[in-house]
């Protein structure tokens, strides 16, 4: 909204004009900086306190087009009249000559007295003056509006009532409402910016429909939802088998066929009913829909026969579609994503059947739930019998060449095999067991650590730690980091913790408050995979964080995949702005290097560099001898924190 800025409205004396200046840029700060204000609406709050502040009786803001060499009015203010002219119902001037616009480059705020007079001190007359003569200017005071030391634009205060000389301190004024001006389009810049990352983010290029963490995320707002008795959540599931599509020069490919599909999919939605690309080829409805199952069943029933009634090259060519449902229960209540790879092993059983109908969703038939619960148990004996270890992954600095960090991974030596985290992660975070887990990486890594050169070729050398959600939201994390970093000597400014955007984003406030007490400590702090979760960029500038980390999966299309590389400049140019260092994970190959070492990444990890390795083979690698490595088991770790 504009700023209200009357003082005749008011029984106390007028202000100074020194309190009227701050009285505006105290209010314009609030307004343009407000999460709500829009360039419009910050322009217009603008033109009103500058002509409130300077006593003028008409305020405008101009962008000024170099290519053209025309100004355009993008606001003015008529404090007279009260009212608004937009930029829809202003006019375009042309610029004659060159002088007006290379004084403004030069100046913070150009003045001009009786503008229409024909001193050849007075710079305006010649640049617009019918616009002059029809708004009876008498005296102008201009500032122009800079970006990146590029002219924007310029505001211009206009006293049409009478002669008037400008005094410095007004000139100094109007040259502050050029940088707001500034400030203003470079924060709607900055704002759309994030808006189109985000929706890139959550959102399938080709077909402009809602992606995986988009649905995940959808789906846990409406769970959360109470439902009414008769009715539940449920996701329907279309899996396209695209392995029959034609590969004729004349045939669409694989990717038209989907794009097609899902304009016919569009077709079936509902009021209630949203539709989503999970996979390249898998879309997803999610609809609440009545306790007899009835709903989602049409929804199947109609998706198969609008497959069957398009027109294909040939029958043997139409891709095949199965379809799985899948209802919300108490087992998949708090967790959306549950749900989803339900439908998906509902569609993987009727594909498998007949390739061309649908399966319902039972919880008898989840054989993966069974092993699940064996896994917990094994996990559960292994953490028991102190089988699991810290390798380590090196982080390279493609400028420097060398090692500048190495990432702490949890590994289970299951009797002579050693499996990645990634086997038992899940399974591990779901049952509690990661907290356990979590303070053993922690103190080893710490540990490990501390036997490393502290620096190579003069570059602090980092150790990152990976924290799990349930370790991250523990009371005790704090103290945790406290404990291993004294247990081990390890200086604070080497460790740094990685942490998703996910669980960063569960509760921002929380988080704000674990994240500034670990900061407290001396530690850095990194979000780790990011770009792949449902985290707001509004809340981003608030996180007290030194890297983002950017996830392997928009690194993996790298150099072809024009989206992936769009993402990664996007998150590599945002970071830039917040003043974050950058690192890419998942660099496998030497021209995926090429290609982020040209959009700015210079620290990377992955296979290119080296695999995860433990604590000797990592030693060895940066040349330190081994003397004692000191490993603290799982085992003693426990037995010191029950002491």
């Amino acid at each position: 909204m504009p700023v209200a800025l009357d003082p005749g409205t008011s029984a106390w004396p007028s202000p100074s004009v020194t309190e009227r200046y701050t009285r505006t840029l105290v209010n314009l700060t609030r307004e343009v900086w407000g999460p709500s204000c829009t360039f419009e609406t910050a322009i217009g709050a603008i033109c009103e306190g500058a002509a409130w502040a300077l006593d003028v009786e008409r305020v405008s803001v101009w962008n000024y087009n170099p290519d053209d060499a025309v100004l355009k009015c993008l606001n003015s203010w008529d404090a007279i009249k009260q009212t608004h002219t937009g930029a829809d119902d202003q006019e375009t001037l042309a610029i004659d000559a060159d002088d007006y616009m290379a004084m403004l480059r030069e100046v913070r705020s150009l003045s001009s007295v009786r503008p229409e007079s024909d001193s050849p001190r007075e710079v305006h007359r010649g640049v617009f003056p019918d616009f002059i003569q029809r708004f009876r200017m008498h005296a102008v005071l201009d500032a122009p509006a800079c970006l990146g030391g590029e002219l924007f634009g310029a505001i211009c205060h206009e006293s049409t009532r009478a002669n008037r000389v400008w005094t410095n301190e007004e000139a100094t004024f109007a040259a502050s409402m050029g940088d707001f001006v500034a400030m203003a389009y470079e924060i709607s810049r900055r704002h759309d910016a994030e808006d189109e990352v985000q929706h890139l983010l959550l959102h399938d290029v080709k077909t402009g429909l809602g992606n995986r963490d988009y649905l995940v995320e959808l789906t846990r707002q409406r769970l959360l939802v109470p439902c009414r008795e008769e009715q539940t959540v449920a996701i329907v599931l279309v899996l396209i088998d695209s392995s029959s599509v034609s590969s004729s020069a004349h045939a669409p490919s694989a990717e038209d066929v989907m794009v097609r599909i899902a304009e016919e999919l569009r077709q079936l939605c509902g009021s209630e009913v949203d539709l989503a690309r999970v996979h390249s080829n898998k879309f997803a409805f999610l609809m609440m829909q009545d306790i007899a199952r009835t709903t989602a069943i049409n929804l199947a029933e109609r998706c198969l026969d609008r497959m069957f009634a398009l027109d294909w090259e040939s029958a043997d060519t139409a891709p095949g579609m199965a379809v799985g449902i899948a209802f919300a229960d108490e087992n998949t209540i708090d967790d959306p994503a549950a749900l989803l790879r339900q439908a998906e092993e509902a569609a993987q059983r009727a594909q498998t059947a007949n390739n061309q109908g649908y399966e319902v969703f039972e919880p008898a038939h989840h054989d993966k739930l069974i092993e699940r619960l064996r896994l917990e148990r094994v996990l559960r004996k292994a953490l028991a019998q102190d089988e699991f270890e810290v390798y380590y992954q090196p982080e390279y600095d493609t400028v420097r060449q060398q090692w500048v960090a190495a990432e702490a991974l949890l590994r289970w030596n299951n009797e002579g095999i050693v499996v990645g985290a990634g086997e038992f992660i899940e399974v591990a975070e779901s049952s509690g067991l990661m907290v356990p887990l979590g303070k053993f990486v922690l103190r080893q890594a710490c540990r490990d650590a501390a036997q490393w050169p502290p620096t190579i070729n003069g570059i602090l050398l980092a150790l990152r730690v990976n924290v799990s959600a349930r370790q991250f939201a523990s009371e005790s994390l704090v103290d945790d980091i406290a404990s291993a970093l004294e247990d081990s000597g390890l200086s604070p400014d080497r460790l740094c913790l990685e942490i998703t955007e996910t669980t960063l984003m569960g509760s921002i406030d929380a988080a704000l408050h674990t994240l500034n007490a670990l900061r407290a400590t001396g530690i850095h702090l990194a979000i780790d995979d990011f770009g792949t979760g449902f985290a707001s960029l509004v809340y981003l500038k608030r996180l007290p964080i030194d890297i983002l980390k950017i996830d392997r999966s928009f690194v993996c299309g790298l150099p072809k995949n024009r989206v992936d590389a769009a993402i990664v400049s996007a998150i590599v140019g945002l970071a830039g702005d917040l003043n974050l260092d950058v690192i890419a994970e998942g660099v496998e190959s030497i021209e995926q290097q090429h290609a982020l070492t040209t959009i700015g990444v210079r620290r990377m990890q992955g296979w290119l560099y080296a695999k995860a390795m433990n604590q000797e083979t990592l030693l060895e690698a940066i040349g330190v001898p081994i003397a004692s490595r000191g490993t603290e088991s799982l085992m003693a770790v426990r037995q010191q924190e029950n002491a």
